[in-house]
């Protein structure tokens, strides 16, 4: 006779497909996260798969010191340099109110900088190159991130700037591009201010590894223009202070003129009436006041002189000038001082 069968043997249940499931899904969702919070860097480096940058385009970016996020964020725009097609592919270039010769087509469509030869020139291109990087990271910002930027920058000009050339850029811009005014900032304080608030400091080293060193070129550049409209405003304050003077004299020897020749007159009647005693009295007299003229008429040709050379020296600072800006383009200037 069979024992009977064991009965009460335990019966698991399969939990080990549920499980699978369960993981495989939070699997997917943590991709997808890691997917939608770097999707940047994923389209970044599909799109610099192909690219190899130009060695101008990489000198901008080491001349520059820009970081590692900064020089590929640079590079996504594919940037280019020349001059021939500068205006074609910026053609609100002549709208531009500062220091800078490019443009930045929004949603990383591409950066274009106007290639500058003139060697007393140096800098634009390396300051450009930064100012229109960082419109393009502007636009990389996160809206929390993005309003917090916003309200340094304000802030900062609200209180803190002084730079007259500056403040006179950033109103010419709540003209020609009101709705664009802090993303200029965002640009133009990073390149072209030495000293900024600490958490701005802080925020711009993401974009540089010396900011100061763009600074520095910003600011050699701008003095090419400055330097010469100091020395021109200089010379035409001063040439207005001779033209004064020159018309001061020049009257005062028409004064001494008239009153010579009424003391020839007076003379020639002594000498014909034969008053030889007052004749000789006035001849000293005469003779003083033609001295006396002859000193100014000296004076009035030193200061014509002087005015001259002045003008002359003036005027060749203002042809510099002129050569640098068409240097730049033919179609865009530096904002006027």
């Amino acid at each position: 006779m069979q024992p009977p069968a064991n009965n009460n043997t335990k019966i698991r249940p399969k939990r080990s497909r549920g499980i699978l499931k369960t993981f495989i899904f939070f699997a997917w969702v943590i991709a997808l996260f890691l997917l939608f919070s770097n999707r940047q860097s994923i389209i970044d480096w599909w799109k610099l798969q192909n690219y190899s940058p130009p060695a101008t385009i990489s000198a901008l970016a080491t001349d520059s010191t820009m970081t590692d996020y900064s020089r590929r964020v640079f590079y996504v725009n594919q940037p280019t340099l020349d001059k021939e097609n500068f205006v074609q592919n910026c053609p609100n270039s002549r709208k531009e109110q500062s220091i800078v010769l490019g443009c930045y087509h929004s949603n990383q469509n591409g950066i274009f900088l106007q290639k500058v030869v003139d060697p007393r020139l140096y800098g634009v291109e390396q300051v450009t190159a930064a100012h229109e990087m960082l419109h393009a990271g502007y636009d990389r910002l996160s809206t929390s991130e993005r309003e917090r930027i916003d309200a340094l920058l304000e802030d900062y000009y609200n209180n803190q700037l002084k730079d007259e050339r500056i403040i006179e850029t950033i109103d010419a811009y709540k003209i020609t591009e009101p709705n664009d005014i802090v993303n200029e900032m965002h640009s133009i304080f990073a390149t072209e201010i030495p000293n900024l608030p600490t958490e701005l400091e802080q925020y711009y080293k993401k974009y540089f590894k010396d900011r100061q060193q763009v600074v520095a070129f910003a600011q050699r550049y701008q003095s090419e223009f400055s330097s010469r409209e100091a020395a021109v405003a200089a010379a035409d304050k001063k040439i207005a202070i001779l033209e004064t003077q020159k018309e001061s004299i020049e009257a005062d020897i028409d004064s001494r003129q008239a009153a010579i020749d009424n003391k020839r007159a007076e003379l020639e009647a002594l000498r014909d009436t034969e008053n030889i005693s007052a004749f000789n009295a006035n001849v000293p007299v005469y003779n003083n006041m033609v001295v006396s003229f002859n000193f100014r008429v000296r004076e009035l040709r030193a200061i014509i002189s002087e005015h001259n050379a002045l003008v002359e020296r003036r005027n060749a600072i203002a042809l510099e000038e002129n050569e640098l800006v068409k240097s730049l383009s033919s179609d865009v200037s530096p904002i006027n001082q």
